[in-house]
C-alpha cells in the first residue's frame, strides 16, 4: 500500500485540527486550545509519528461513524504502543467517550477520572467533569431499582458547577441535577406506596412527611399530600394502588428550568433515610 508522506509541519497541523474540530462533545461547549500543550518536537521520530497519526485518523473516522468498538481499538493501540506521542492525549479522552457511547458507564467514568487526574489544567476538564456526571446519570434506570446513579450524578454535576459555574455545560448540569432529584423523590414516594401496600402505615406516613418537608416543589407533592391525608384519616387505600404510583423512569431533564444557579446543601448531602434495595423485598 502506498503511504502519503506529509511534512512535519503539515502533520502537526492535521493532528491539531483533528483534535480540535472532530471531537464530538455533549452540550454546546468548545474545547479550543485544549491540546495547546502538546510537546511537539522537530526531532520526533517520523515513522512513530506517522503510525500514531494513522491510528488517530482511523479512530476518529470510526468514532464519527458510530463504530465505537473499532474506534476504541485504535485509541487503545495508540496508548499501548505510543503513550508519549502527541496523539496519546486525544486517545485518552476519546477512549473514555467510546466506552460512554457503548453504555459502559463505569469504565468510562474511570477513564474520565484518570484523565482529570493526569491533566488537571487541561481545557477539556469542564467537559470531562460533565461526562463524569453523565456516566452516573445514564446508569439511572427505574425508581424500583438501584438509584445510586442519580445520587452520584447530583454530586458529580454539583462539583462541576462549583469548579466551573459558567462553563458551557452548566445549564444542562443544573437541569440534570433537578431531574435526578425528581427521580429520587419519586423513589422515596414509591417506597411510601410500597409501605401502604404492605400495611406498614406508620412507615409510609414517616416517608411522606419527609418528602413534603424536603422536596416541597416536587411534582409528586400533590399525590404525597393526598396519600398522607388518607393515612392520617385512618382511610388508607385498600385497592387500586397503581393509580398512586409515580413515574418509574428518569424524568426528561429538558423540562427542568436550569436558571437557578444556587447549589443547595441537599444537592450533595449524603444524609438520607435508609431505603430498601428493592421495595418488593422486606
Amino acid at each position: 500500500m502506498t503511504r502519503t508522506t506529509f511534512s512535519p509541519v503539515r502533520q502537526i497541523f492535521l493532528v491539531f485540527m483533528l483534535a480540535i474540530c472532530t471531537l464530538s462533545l455533549s452540550g454546546c461547549g468548545t474545547m479550543d486550545n485544549m491540546f495547546s500543550s502538546w510537546p511537539f518536537s522537530s526531532n520526533a521520530d517520523e515513522e512513530v509519528f506517522e503510525q500514531a497519526e494513522a491510528l488517530a485518523v482511523t479512530g476518529m473516522d470510526e468514532y464519527n461513524q458510530g463504530n465505537y468498538a473499532e474506534a476504541l481499538r485504535a485509541f487503545e493501540e495508540i496508548l499501548d504502543r505510543y503513550p508519549f506521542s502527541p496523539q496519546a492525549l486525544l486517545a485518552e479522552l476519546k477512549a473514555a467517550d467510546c466506552h460512554f457511547y457503548r453504555n459502559e458507564y463505569l469504565e468510562a467514568k474511570t477513564l474520565y477520572k484518570e484523565f482529570e487526574e493526569r491533566h488537571p489544567t487541561n481545557e477539556a476538564i469542564p467537559y470531562v467533569m460533565f461526562q463524569t456526571g453523565m456516566c452516573d446519570f445514564s446508569r439511572s434506570d427505574r425508581i424500583d431499582r438501584d438509584v445510586s446513579g442519580a445520587r452520584d450524578s447530583i454530586q458529580s454535576f454539583s462539583r462541576l458547577l462549583r469548579a466551573y459555574p459558567d462553563s458551557p455545560y452548566s445549564r444542562e448540569a443544573r437541569a440534570r441535577i433537578q431531574a435526578a432529584k425528581e427521580f429520587l423523590v419519586n423513589h422515596e414516594y414509591f417506597v411510601a406506596v410500597f409501605y401502604v401496600r404492605t400495611k406498614q402505615f406508620e412507615q409510609s406516613k414517616h416517608r411522606l412527611k419527609y418528602i413534603l418537608a424536603r422536596y416541597p416543589n416536587s411534582s409528586i407533592i400533590p399525590k404525597a399530600k393526598s396519600l398522607l391525608a388518607r393515612l392520617e384519616a385512618g382511610d388508607p387505600p385498600r385497592w387500586g394502588l397503581s393509580k398512586w404510583l409515580p413515574n418509574i423512569k428518569m424524568p426528561g431533564w429538558i423540562y427542568f428550568d436550569p436558571s437557578d444557579k444556587d447549589i443547595r446543601p441537599e444537592d450533595t448531602s449524603p444524609e438520607r433515610p435508609v431505603i430498601p434495595k428493592h421495595p418488593d423485598k422486606k
